[in-house]
């Protein structure tokens, strides 16, 4: 498997507007806009920092596996995950599961910015959520 580069950090946040001024503010972070992504259940803000990013992850509904993080965190946020972008998600998606690797997601899914995504369950990468995505 090819990882090009980290693509983006995602954090887990129960209010966008809450947190975006850190990133944004002080972090002088370019803020590139927010996107819904309603089979995620999840409101997405997007902040450019070199050729990677920061996602900022705000639930939109009380079943939201973002909400579910969060509640499991006290209510606070958090790091949910690491998304790098590799070459072919496909043939990433086939080395894992030839490596026994546990996978979230066998097939790639549709993300934010309509990127292609697969997810590896935080039990096969030292407890981290682990994204892999496929920029088109």
């Amino acid at each position: 498997m090819k990882v090009k580069k980290i693509s983006h950090i995602g954090i887990s946040v129960p209010s966008i507007e809450d947190y975006i001024g850190f990133f944004e503010g002080f972090l002088d972070l370019e803020f590139t806009g927010t996107e819904v992504v309603e089979d995620q259940k999840v409101k997405v803000a997007f902040l450019t920092i070199g050729e990677s990013r920061i996602e900022l992850l705000e639930p939109t509904a009380p079943d939201s596996p973002v909400q579910k993080y969060i509640d499991k965190n006290d209510g606070k946020p958090r790091i949910h995950h690491v998304a790098y972008e590799v070459e072919d998600l496909e043939a990433a998606l086939e080395e894992a599961k030839e490596a026994g690797i546990k996978l979230i997601d066998e097939k790639p899914r549709i993300g934010a910015g309509g990127v292609r995504i697969a997810f590896i369950h935080p039990r096969a990468s030292a407890g981290v959520l682990t994204e892999l995505c496929e920029q088109h």
